[in-house]
């Protein structure tokens, strides 16, 4: 365990599978207290358990990032149990295999941009007091897509996420004298079960040469764990197949 990250808490969101279940067992060995939050509470419990076992800290705070209420309410709890926050993992996502414009429904539209913008930002908002009293820092799980246009993305989701370069920006020009930092983490393809939403699911041999949950969960660590002056604006990783 880091004698730096004793005591240190991080809220993650999406933690119950893919890149935030890794992010949340990567930070705990590493000695952060963790807060698991997503909307699937037994899978949220699965990971609380591995971390259990391990010998850390961690516990679950199911909610959906479209819920302010939900994540003041979460945010109000984890100070009454722990006192601080110090970090944010922003994992949630979701996406449709409607993406065309000739296909796509609105309905779906909202909910894209509530859970990966409009959540975000509310998570943010909601723990940025603690994050000024401990020079805290987001990492913001973006996508590819926001750093370099693709086509098969979709149109909400390649709104919301290029709107996460905007608030990581605005975040790191307006708080930086507060000493909050903020990184725009924009993955390539990882092979997730969030591959599932897409029109064609990559097959088995197309999924081995993508990134793993752990490759991401490196990198946040990475930005986690980097000394309070030192500020990773954006980061884009990607598997070398990526095209």
């Amino acid at each position: 365990m880091s004698e730096r990250n004793d005591g240190k808490v991080v809220w993650i969101t999406g933690a119950g599978s893919g890149i935030g279940a890794a992010s949340a067992r990567l930070a705990a060995a590493a000695g952060w207290r963790v807060v698991l939050s997503g909307r699937r509470a037994d899978a949220l419990d699965a990971v609380a358990a591995q971390i259990a076992e391990a010998g850390r800290e961690a516990f679950v705070l199911s909610l959906d990032v479209g819920d302010r209420d939900a994540i003041a309410s979460a945010r109000d709890e984890i100070m009454a149990r722990w006192g601080r926050i110090d970090a944010l993992v922003l994992a949630a996502g979701l996406n449709s295999p409607r993406r065309r414009w000739a296909d796509q429904r609105m309905t779906e539209f909202d909910d894209i941009l509530q859970t990966n913008l409009v959540g975000p930002t509310s998570v943010i908002d909601a723990a940025l007091p603690q994050l000024r009293a401990h020079a805290g820092v987001a990492v913001v799980i973006s996508s590819y897509s926001a750093w370099a246009f693709n086509p098969i993305a979709g149109v909400a989701y390649s709104a919301s996420k290029a709107g996460l370069g905007q608030l990581t920006r605005t975040l790191n020009a307006q708080e930086a004298a507060s000493g909050v930092r903020a990184c725009h983490l924009c993955p390539g393809d990882v092979a997730t079960e969030f591959l599932q939403h897409r029109p064609n699911v990559p097959d088995v041999a197309a999924q081995a040469k993508m990134l793993t949950p752990d490759d991401i969960a490196r990198t946040v660590q990475f930005v986690l764990d980097a000394p309070s002056h030192v500020r990773f604006d954006e980061l884009v990783v990607s598997p070398i197949s990526q095209t």
